[in-house]
């Protein structure tokens, strides 16, 4: 054995072993438990509060849910409901406090309280607490009102023997939550407004017998609605759909079996697109789970066998892909499910096993009687998927002759500067606008590991374009044959991430409103055709500088936006030489590898997706073909523009 150095760095022994006591745990480690400290984290805040007063009305004791985004920051959540209970809890202290304290603590554990509950794991309100600065709960109950007081996570009411003291009587009954979200936790603490209400719109359209009230009280963003959709999730489908123009009806069904209710709602429209949104106990699971891959299993099945019925699929043919069969459908599936188990606290894919087969049998035995019955709209759908199958053949020919006259190293007219190793999890690919900054990228670059792949100004916008013609594009098919993936399921069956040649596909363009343009038209042709690039992580955007500061004395300091030059001049003393880069052909290989390329020292951003009916409806709206909307978009956030001048 070698020598043990005698020192306390390097020790391990019982003293090395941290407990974390209480809600330390969450400030410790916040992203467990709310997904990120970005946007998406702090709004998470809020609808873990707003899902404890749907639990409430899952249970037949809320009708109304009133949000508020209160003019000092905070956030507050009110419901009519029972209200926390605020009896002394076994532990010797109020209920109340158990519950705002104490991780996994919480009526969501007791199917008599709640039959079915979006608050799985019993953390949500304590877990708010911790990362708050503040946090003030109100209760009204047994004719009382109560209060109770906390700062990050730390009570600072006094109890009297163990209980709150009632700070005045109270009618009905009820919880108050207001809230601010701790700065030194989170990158941002103003909430975002829009995905706030998509959320309650859509929680709206779950619970048609439930109204939720918003209103935003901070400068400049002031505003109210009431969210109430007594149709539904047919609203919701009609809602997704509004716009385009439909091939069938709303199909709606639901069904109990086993405990487990399932409601559903389908449409199909005359687009090369799927929307598939599925729900659990109210909780969007944005990538899905055990009970979207029943429902879509029986749905391919359920069509290619009435194909075969009507003699639309011959004996030769193969089935439709499931993907055929989806082609152009716009579904929304919810269950409510006494025992949910979610891959993860912010929920985002359902796991039970069970769901996948009590789906499989609500939807099955409901679209079997429906189409029995409708066979005119049944065999609207059939047409959908052949036109799907016919597409996705003529894709895979396509693709075919595009690998047989391209090689992977370099095409034919040596646009891809590819790199030595082939190790695809040490791998990255920029994408470069331009000759110019392609050239110098490829100089400036690290060839064993740095591809780099020049295109032509501008890329067609997929968003407008047919899909032949997205095929045809000379760009967009140097770029998939480059990636080796292929496309994504929606566009044939033959997208496979694992067959993707780079870990990096990082689009560089120049730090300007035709860079801007530029990289949205690249974003939007990953999104639609291969959205799993973005899905896992693998889409990421150049940040390179706008200018560098070269003072008379001392180094220079490249400064990445006007903000940070802004700042430069507030705090640099003494003359200095602003020199602008309008191009990334305008800087030459060093200040290239320097500030863009190096991994060392380059800033990038990673290219995620939070809510992907946002997402999608977002990227329709500012790349599609309806103007007046577009138009009314801008204008409405012309504020928020930052001008290249």
């Amino acid at each position: 054995m070698g020598n043990l150095v005698n020192s306390t760095e390097g020790r391990y022994d019982a003293s090395s072993i941290t407990v974390l006591e209480g809600l330390e745990a969450v400030r410790v480690r916040p992203g467990m438990y709310i997904g990120s400290v970005t946007t998406r984290g702090l709004n998470h805040l809020v609808y873990e509060i707003v899902d404890n007063a749907v639990d409430e009305h899952l249970a037949g004791c809320c009708n109304e849910i009133r949000v508020t985004l209160e003019a000092d920051g905070s956030a507050t959540v009110e419901d009519n409901g029972r209200g926390v209970p605020v009896e002394r809890h076994a532990k010797g202290v109020s209920a109340e406090r158990i519950v705002y304290t104490t991780l996994h603590a919480g009526g969501k554990f007791d199917n008599s309280s709640y039959k079915t509950s979006g608050g799985l794991h019993g953390v949500g309100s304590s877990v708010v607490n911790a990362l708050s600065s503040r946090m003030t709960v109100r209760i009204k109950r047994n004719g009382h009102l109560y209060q109770d007081t906390y700062e990050r996570g730390n009570p600072t009411t006094d109890l009297v023997m163990g209980l709150l003291t009632p700070i005045g009587d109270a009618k009905g009954t009820g919880t108050w939550v207001n809230f601010l979200p701790d700065d030194t936790i989170f990158e941002k603490t103003r909430f975002k407004e829009d995905d706030i209400k998509s959320r309650l719109h859509e929680t709206a359209y779950l619970n048609p017998e439930l109204t939720i009230y918003y209103e935003d009280k901070r400068p400049g963003t002031e505003e109210t609605q009431v969210f109430h959709e007594p149709e539904g999730i047919v609203g919701f489908v009609r809602a997704l759909n509004k716009g385009h123009e439909t091939v069938t009806d709303i199909i709606s069904f639901q069904g109990v079996s086993e405990g487990i209710e399932v409601v559903c709602a389908f449409q199909y429209i005359n687009e090369f697109r799927e929307e598939v949104l599925g729900f659990c106990n109210n909780i969007y699971n944005a990538e899905g789970g055990t009970h979207l891959t029943g429902f879509k299993t029986v749905l391919t099945t359920v069509i290619n066998n009435y194909a075969r019925q009507l003699g639309s699929l011959k004996e030769k043919d193969a089935n439709f892909t499931g993907a055929d069969v989806r082609n152009g459908l716009t579904a929304v599936i919810s269950i409510k499910h006494p025992d949910p188990r979610f891959e993860g606290q912010t929920k985002t894919k359902l796991d039970n096993q069970d769901a996948s087969k009590i789906v499989s049998k609500v939807t099955g035995d409901e679209i079997v009687r429906f189409f029995d019955r409708n066979l005119e709209t049944l065999k609207a759908v059939i047409g959908c998927a052949e036109k799907a199958a016919k597409i996705r053949k003529s894709e895979e020919k396509a693709k075919t002759n595009m690998l047989t006259k391209q090689k992977y190293s370099f095409d034919s007219n040596g646009k891809l500067a590819n790199c030595i190793s082939r190790d695809a999890s040490k791998c990255e690919i920029f994408i470069v606008e331009g000759d110019s900054a392609g050239g110098s990228a490829k100089m400036a670059r690290d060839r064993e590991f740095q591809a780099i792949l020049p295109i032509r100004g501008k890329i067609l916008n997929v968003e407008k374009a047919s899909i032949d013609k997205v095929l045809a594009n000379a760009e967009i098919k140097t770029m998939i044959n480059a990636f080796g993936c292929g496309f994504s399921e929606g566009y044939g069956n033959d997208f496979d991430i694992k067959k993707l040649r780079y870990d990096k596909i990082i689009i560089m363009a120049d730090a300007d409103v035709d860079g801007a343009h530029i990289a949205t038209l690249l974003l939007t042709l990953f999104y639609r055709f291969m959205p799993d690039l973005i899905y896992e992580g693998h889409i990421y955007i150049a940040m390179p500088p706008l200018y560098k500061a070269i003072p008379s004395k001392g180094e220079g300091q490249y400064l990445y936006d006007d903000e940070a030059l802004a700042r430069y001049r507030k705090t640099h003393k003494g003359n200095f030489i602003l020199q602008r880069y309008k191009g990334l052909g305008e800087m030459d290989p060093d200040q290239l590898w320097e500030t863009t390329l190096d991994p060392a020292r380059r800033l990038m951003k990673s290219v995620t997706i939070e809510d992907a009916r946002m997402a999608s409806e977002m990227t329709e709206l500012l790349m599609g073909t309806d103007v007046p909307p577009r138009r009314d978009y801008i204008r409405a956030h012309a504020v928020d523009a930052v001008l290249d001048v």
